[in-house]
């Protein structure tokens, strides 16, 4: 990720409108801003929820509250817990994909 020249921005994320999605199984909400190419989210998983796609973009991602579980399509998983946090590559030989069986908010910049 290359961070281009951008004014320091401050954002009230309970300003930001949120949208829903569907995974295989439960739901999401998540605020999204973008700045130049960079994505920043805060998204709120549902208890059970398992994301309904394998995922090769790259992505910094901390765990602010409840567990997730980072699956990689070679068959390991992750637990991670409030205060965890990983990183992956765009493109490289890790997809990925997101449960959590208790639900979880994360905040997420690609």
């Amino acid at each position: 990720m290359k961070i281009d020249p951008i004014p320091f921005t401050v954002v009230d994320w309970s300003a930001v409108a949120a949208t829903t999605f569907a995974g295989a199984t439960g739901t999401g909400s998540q605020r999204i801003i973008n700045i130049g190419d960079i994505r920043i989210r805060v998204v709120d998983f549902s208890a059970g929820y398992l994301a309904d796609h394998w995922c090769d973009r790259g992505h910094v991602l901390v765990v602010l509250e409840g567990e997730l579980i980072s699956q990689l399509k070679d068959g390991r998983r992750f637990l991670l817990k409030q205060g965890m946090s990983y990183k992956v590559s765009d493109f490289g030989d890790e997809p990925h994909r997101s449960f959590t069986p208790t639900g979880a908010k994360v905040f997420i910049v690609d």
